[in-house]
């Protein structure tokens, strides 16, 4: 653990000189850029759930409301189904032609998904065709998003200076909390605003058409990136890159999906948290709103936290002490605020949960992230989120409803969430020992001259392991 920990960052003396500021600062200013677009892309995907029980009235029409409800999260997770295609492709593609050209893809590509759901009408005029059209829209935005992920990832961490890898990452996860802040302030805003009868009607409408308004200025800042992926190491084809991530790295890519299970699972737990305030707890779709803004706040800051602690002291010590200490909170702290009848408590809760979470994330995501080697660094990653995202992601919040609709009781969905953290913690220790075993094995690449490397690189067998644990 000692090396894994001093590899990524822990105990690392940063430089402070002048012209490491000013390299810090230059690329500082690069992050909006990056995070703008991947803000947009899980906009969407908070809005889709933050409205679900309203689209599973207007797509869905059915007697009973828990089953238009479980109807509107199947094609919530039918998005998911396609995720894993936009991994291996847009991942491939972005190994192949760049970080930037990929993310100026998966961008456009959800603003028009985006579009489409704010544009169809629904049940009562189309028919069937609505749901179908709604299933269309969820693939492509599946699509994008399964190949968003990885590139702006992998993007932040190719530009940040030495030591900061953890804190430049950690932008990622922090623009999905700025994602839950965008939807919780135009969901309020909407609900403030409008009466019920209208935000049922037409008002929901509004959250989506405002994801394709940001749209054009994302695309517009991305191209004036500038690339990351070195220039001057040969780069394989896309069916090479495929070909060597599944065939020789299919137990890391396994490997990876465990580790993310528990992360996935928990973090949709907090964007169904909105559903479960209002259609288990009942309360208001303005408290709703209010949980959305609040974790996405959180989030944003305690992923930050998270980034530079896992510079400080090491991924693996960031992997397992915040995670652990909010699966044994988990029960006991939701157990105290279902039963208060206070918005406020459960607001509080799932507050301190979400800090919980959002410090222990960045750290298991960049064990991944740098366990596969630089030249199909973006498939494997991709591959890897991408599987457990649709696996456990997908899936999660359809299972939350199911459990709680079976068993009758308001919080048995927990123990979903708690053993598949544990999981995690222990995907975790295995790909440590599984690095570990590899970088004593692998073969030494730097003492090779650089027309020798560059001609290594153009077979399988010049794949490097022993230099992309950073």
């Amino acid at each position: 653990m000692k090396d894994l920990d001093h590899a990524h960052g822990a105990n690392t003396r940063l430089d402070a000189s002048p012209d490491a500021r000013r390299t810090m600062t230059t690329q500082l200013r690069k992050i909006p850029a990056v995070v703008l677009g991947n803000a947009l892309e899980f906009y969407d995907f908070i809005v889709y759930a933050a409205f679900a029980p309203v689209l599973g009235r207007a797509f869905f029409p059915t007697q009973d409301p828990m089953t238009g409800l479980i109807l509107s999260f199947s094609t919530y997770g039918i998005g998911f189904v396609i995720r894993p295609l936009g991994a291996v492709l847009l991942g491939a593609y972005s190994d192949r032609y760049g970080r930037k050209s990929a993310m100026t893809l998966t961008i456009g590509l959800m603003a028009f998904a985006t579009g489409m759901i704010g544009l169809v009408p629904g049940y009562g005029q189309i028919g069937m065709a609505a749901p179908i059209l709604l299933v269309l829209a969820r693939l492509v935005q599946g699509f994008s998003v399964g190949g968003e992920l990885a590139p702006s990832t992998i993007f932040l961490t190719e530009m940040a200076p030495i030591g900061r890898k953890g804190f430049f990452a950690s932008f990622q996860f922090a623009s999905q909390g700025l994602s839950a802040v965008m939807s919780g302030a135009v969901g309020l805003s909407i609900a403030a605003l409008l009466p019920k009868t209208a935000v049922e009607q037409w008002g929901w409408r509004i959250a989506f058409l405002i994801g394709i308004l940001i749209a054009p200025f994302g695309i517009y800042i991305r191209k004036r990136l500038h690339e990351t992926l070195s220039q001057d190491q040969p780069r394989a084809s896309m069916s090479t890159i495929l070909s060597i991530t599944l065939r020789r790295e299919w137990q890391l890519a396994a490997l990876g999906i465990l580790v993310v299970s528990g992360i996935t699972i928990t973090q949709y737990f907090f964007l169904y948290a909105a559903t479960y305030a209002t259609a288990v707890l009942h309360y208001s779709q303005q408290v709703a709103m209010t949980i959305i803004f609040a974790t996405g706040v959180t989030g944003i800051v305690f992923a930050l936290i998270g980034g530079l602690l896992a510079d400080r002291f090491g991924v693996m010590r960031l992997a397992f002490a915040p995670r652990l200490a909010m699966v044994l909170l988990m029960y006991p702290a939701l157990s105290i605020a279902s039963s208060s009848g206070s918005p406020t408590v459960l607001l509080a809760v799932i507050v301190v949960l979400m800090a919980l979470h959002a410090v222990g994330s960045i750290a298991p995501a960049l064990l991944v992230l740098n366990a596969f080697p630089a030249q199909i660094r973006g498939t494997g990653f991709a591959i890897s989120m991408a599987l457990a995202i649709t696996l456990f992601g997908g899936t999660a919040q359809i299972v939350f409803t199911w459990i709680i609709a079976s068993t009758g009781e308001k919080l048995s969905f927990i123990y979903y969430i708690i053993g598949m953290n544990f999981v995690t913690v222990a995907a975790c220790l295995l790909m440590l020992t599984h690095l570990n075993r590899r970088r004593s094995a692998a073969p030494s690449t730097r003492t090779m001259t650089s027309s020798e490397r560059a001609n290594l690189a153009q077979s399988d067998r010049g794949i490097r392991y022993e230099a992309d644990i950073e």
